[in-house]
């Protein structure tokens, strides 16, 4: 991985941070979601709209995209709607990396020397000892099922988006398809579960989660684009190191606790970060 995609994509892991934080603490979580997602929805319209329709090839991969990004921004938001943004967070971005290392093995032709391995090994290790605190200090286990069900997803529509970007040649582009897809299939699904209700905002929050939403496409624009230059495991891995921006964004802006555990675990993310990058 080269110093600039490293760079990039840790911008990018500021940025998913800064767009979660803000869903976080908005009003009714699920309409904080649906304005990101439908954010995200237009600004890739706009970008599609001046290309023609991938081939049959990517269109496979763009529907799964799809499918995927809508189940993770389902069971993120209902994992917010229970928990600390420095707890949901470990979990749900965690597991990911693992599972697209393990996954990845078997579908991607990426190789990863050893030590990257053991960076993304250690970043694993640094995101379970971050989320142990839902177990040990009296929170909602309510979020758990939620956040790894966004795992899941998470590391489902990685690997989709970087095998079919790659297909595509343009991760950029690739990003516009699947998240005008996801748009498509995300908001007719909460309508049906929550009613047009759900769609009632004010001035405040809708230019909160406009923001939230730019915030985000930037984010993983960057994250697809360096998934075509780079493993895709690897990048996914280091992407994670906005765990670690989260959990500060928690403990300096919104009051969350810092114990010894998070520092440690805090401290071993950043130490597994820098092993990708050898």
């Amino acid at each position: 991985m080269s110093l600039a995609v490293f760079l990039a994509v840790l911008g990018s892991a500021l940025l998913h941070a800064t767009w979660n934080a803000m869903v976080k603490t908005g009003g009714d979580k699920l309409t904080g979601m649906i304005l990101v997602v439908v954010s995200n929805g237009l600004i890739g319209l706009v970008v599609a709209a001046f290309h023609p329709l991938p081939g049959t090839e990517v269109r496979g991969w763009i529907l799964a995209s799809g499918v995927l990004h809508t189940v993770y921004y389902l069971a993120l938001g209902q994992a917010y709607a229970h928990g600390d943004l420095s707890r949901v967070y470990p979990i749900a971005r965690g597991a990911a990396p693992l599972m697209v290392l393990g996954a990845g093995a078997l579908v991607l032709e990426d190789r990863l020397s050893g030590i990257q391995v053991a960076g993304v090994l250690l970043l694993g290790l640094g995101i379970l000892l971050m989320a142990r605190g839902v177990f040990t200090s009296g929170e909602s286990r309510r979020l758990v099922p939620f956040a790894l069900v966004s795992a899941t997803a998470t590391a489902g529509y990685s690997i989709a988006d970087g095998i079919g970007a790659r297909l595509l040649g343009d991760g950029v582009l690739f990003v516009a398809w699947a998240l005008a897809a996801a748009a498509a299939m995300y908001l007719p699904v909460v309508l049906a579960l929550r009613g047009a209700g759900v769609l009632r905002v004010d001035a405040s929050e809708l230019w909160r989660g406009s923001l939230a939403g730019l915030t985000s496409y930037l984010g993983y624009s960057i994250v697809v684009w360096a998934m075509v230059q780079a493993p895709i495991a690897l990048v996914v891995a280091l992407r994670e190191s906005s765990i670690l921006f989260a959990v500060l964004i928690g403990w300096f802006l919104f009051g969350e606790r810092m114990d010894r555990m998070k520092a440690l675990a805090a401290a071993l993310i950043v130490g597994g970060a820098a092993l990708t990058r050898l």
